[in-house]
């Protein structure tokens, strides 16, 4: 019991800055912490959107544009918000990759995960914390270390009898279920010091920044965040992003257009791509380019005349730039302007697409905001570069 204490005093300290034990015992339960992942909320919606409780919270905490990582896609960003580092020490490389089999796979499986997870650093200091993520791949991806992990997508009674049935994960009303449910943390589970919360994309992959559909969804997240901080008014709140969304005109299959140049390539793929499919199509602003019978500098000049294609990498070239895992991503890494994405089709080496066709994985999406309210002590906004910086300083001992 002395060690829990001292622990949760430790937690307390890291937060709240202050050095006097007994300016500490005012919080009978020690000081807690809300991490929101707001999936797709880039500068653009961040831009548009009234959110009053938020822009309330800038006024008075900490706001500072930042750039999410490369590719910008959730996985690999949520990763790293959550671990707080890049990809080269986390390990993932985006939503889906080739393993060290040879096989194509999704980046859901927590065994893939390399560095500890934030649940995990406060575990380890006897804290207790919540994973809750409209989509249920974080929770197969970032549960290590976590007591508390639920999805909207899996939820059973135990959930659905005190927040209510939940929606489709293709909805915007999904993501007011994940944020009541870490309401309902703050109000019945003060033991749980720590909540972090992911939402879903949809709604962006679905509407324009200056949508009306889409004020209402942002309306209503607002919302939430400002009874999230009613409940808690104790609670530091820090908010981020993983990526923007943008309208995308046009996809390449990219092993079908060097065919046309009669480049073979053994195989191109999506870090973008997840089991998602209505959000994006497996779409994304970068693919992996894995080496077939033909030489990479052949390969490399015939990337570079097709259309849409804007950047080409080699393995070496994107670990160093966009700090990715050398292992996990391909010979040749490739990105497209800002209005093409690459993927799988069936039959064309490119498609048009419809002017309601929203995605992200270039460096188009890269700008987000990192937002922190009611944080007595924290590093200063030089610490801030990356979306993964935003939590990673709460277990840094300088800041106990």
């Amino acid at each position: 019991m002395k060690n829990i204490c001292r622990y949760i005093i430790a937690f307390i300290l890291l937060l709240t800055g202050q050095i006097s034990l007994a300016q500490q015992k005012q919080f009978n339960q020690g000081k807690r912490v809300v991490i929101i992942m707001m999936d797709g909320f880039g500068m653009s919606y961040f831009n548009n959107a009234p959110m009053p409780h938020l822009k309330a919270m800038i006024a008075k905490g900490f706001f500072k544009q930042v750039n999410a990582l490369m590719p910008t896609v959730t996985n690999a960003n949520n990763t790293s918000i959550c671990t707080g580092t890049f990809p080269e020490v986390n390990g993932i490389s985006g939503n889906f990759f080739l393993n060290d089999k040879g096989e194509e796979e999704y980046m859901e499986d927590k065994h893939l995960v390399l560095a500890p997870t934030i649940f995990q650093k406060l575990k380890a200091d006897g804290i207790k914390s919540a994973l809750i993520s409209s989509k249920k791949k974080s929770t197969t991806l970032l549960p290590e270390g976590a007591d508390i992990v639920v999805s909207p997508e899996t939820t059973d009674t135990s959930w659905t009898n005190k927040i209510g049935t939940p929606a489709s994960i293709y909805s915007a009303e999904v993501n007011y279920w994940t944020m009541k449910a870490g309401i309902y943390l703050l109000k019945n589970r003060k033991d749980i010091r720590c909540i972090y919360i992911h939402t879903t994309d949809y709604p962006m992959h679905t509407w324009a920044p200056a949508d009306s559909n889409s004020i209402r969804h942002l309306t209503n997240i607002d919302n939430l965040i400002g009874l999230i901080s009613e409940t808690a008014p104790d609670a530091t709140i820090l908010i981020t992003a993983d990526h923007d969304v943008n309208h995308k005109s046009r996809c390449i299959d990219v092993k079908k257009a060097l065919q046309l140049q009669h480049v073979d390539i053994k195989l191109a793929l999506s870090p973008e791509k997840d089991k998602y499919v209505k959000h994006h199509r497996g779409f994304g602003g970068a693919a992996y380019v894995y080496q077939g019978k033909d030489d990479l500098p052949e390969v490399k000049k015939a990337l570079y005349k097709i259309k849409g294609v804007e950047t080409v990498l080699t393995r070496a070239e994107a670990a160093k730039k966009y700090h990715l895992p050398p292992a996990r991503i391909s010979d040749l890494v490739v990105l497209g302007d800002s209005t093409t994405v690459f993927g799988d089709l069936e039959s064309s080496p490119e498609e048009e697409l419809p002017e309601t066709y929203r995605s992200h994985g270039s460096v188009y999406e890269i700008k987000v905001p990192i937002i922190i309210l009611n944080a007595a002590k924290m590093p200063p906004a030089s610490y801030f570069n990356y979306n993964k910086d935003l939590a990673a300083w709460l277990t840094d001992k300088k800041y106990w």
